[in-house]
């Protein structure tokens, strides 16, 4: 293993590893109950925004600007915690959610479940 490789998986150190695009894997759970609420992307300006603040930010790709989750609806996402993954190019955000995540007024962005080839609703 290489220093670098090492001293990304091993160290102290964060470096994040943005892709391409300049984009970071994040997925939002919720910190009372660790449920999945959404996925989403963030970038430098996103990533220096949300620790900055508490609050959840995050790159919308179809905007192509930094969107601060809830800025519209208020349902902000406050972080409690940001888990990085071993090679930092995933973040996991555990957030107190105020209100639905999902913009179609779900609880969570995973409100369907895939039995076969059919969705349906998740009931628990």
């Amino acid at each position: 293993m290489t220093d670098a490789l090492n001293s990304r998986e091993q160290g102290q150190t964060f470096a994040p590893r943005f892709d391409a695009q300049g984009l970071l894997t994040a997925v939002v759970v919720n910190s009372a109950d660790s449920t999945v609420l959404m996925v989403a992307f963030m970038d430098e300006e996103a990533l220096e925004a949300t620790r900055n603040s508490g609050f959840a930010h995050f790159h919308s790709r179809s905007r192509g600007r930094l969107w601060k989750k809830g800025e519209t609806s208020g349902h902000v996402l406050a972080v409690d915690r940001i888990l990085v993954d071993c090679d930092q190019d995933t973040l996991v955000l555990f957030c107190n959610p105020a209100g639905p995540t999902c913009h179609t007024g779900a609880r969570s962005c995973f409100y369907r479940e895939l039995k076969g080839a059919t969705l349906h609703p998740v009931t628990s």
